[in-house]
């Protein structure tokens, strides 16, 4: 049985989009791109305001912001990268709300991250419990500043796909 593949991503600036699209290519997966319900503005993303839409979302851990759009076809894909930028050494709470939207029993999930200085930090242990019922959860890598090449090996090595 072939594995179909799913590249969902959150993306504010570009930056994840362009990984995003980068692993899409590669694998031959589909895009999907995770779009809030309520777009961020800029003042929203503003980490150093601390009444910042991001700012208030990201310390509060029970926070969901909606998104606009689903997938439609989840129970056909059978590996899932997740991709987001780091906001406070964790994922988006946006991410969680993707997560927790579908039933990912028999998937497998791969988170990967773009930072702007950031490690994981609390990524996986913050994600994770999100889509507890999937098969397989790859830690999150990180993928800043990469070409198709580091992404190639770090698809082959993963060994996920066909």
């Amino acid at each position: 049985m072939d594995k179909k593949t799913l590249v969902a991503y959150f993306s504010c600036s570009g930056v994840t989009e362009k990984v995003a699209k980068k692993i899409t290519e590669i694998s031959g997966g589909d895009l999907f791109e995770i779009i809030p319900q309520v777009p961020y503005t800029s003042k929203d993303l503003n980490w150093m305001d601390k009444k910042a839409r991001s700012t208030i979302e990201m310390h509060d851990p029970s926070s969901r912001p909606e998104i606009k759009n689903m997938v439609e076809n989840m129970q056909d894909y059978n590996v899932i990268f997740v991709g987001f930028p780091i906001w406070w050494y964790v994922a988006p709470t946006i991410i969680n709300t993707f997560l927790e939207s579908y039933d990912f029993s028999e998937k497998t999930i791969v988170p990967f991250f773009t930072s702007g200085g950031s490690g994981a930090g609390n990524t996986d242990a913050m994600l994770h419990p999100s889509c507890a019922n999937s098969v397989v959860w790859k830690p999150a890598k990180q993928l800043n500043r990469v070409n198709q090449e580091t992404i190639s090996e770090w698809l082959k090595n993963l060994n996920l796909l066909n």
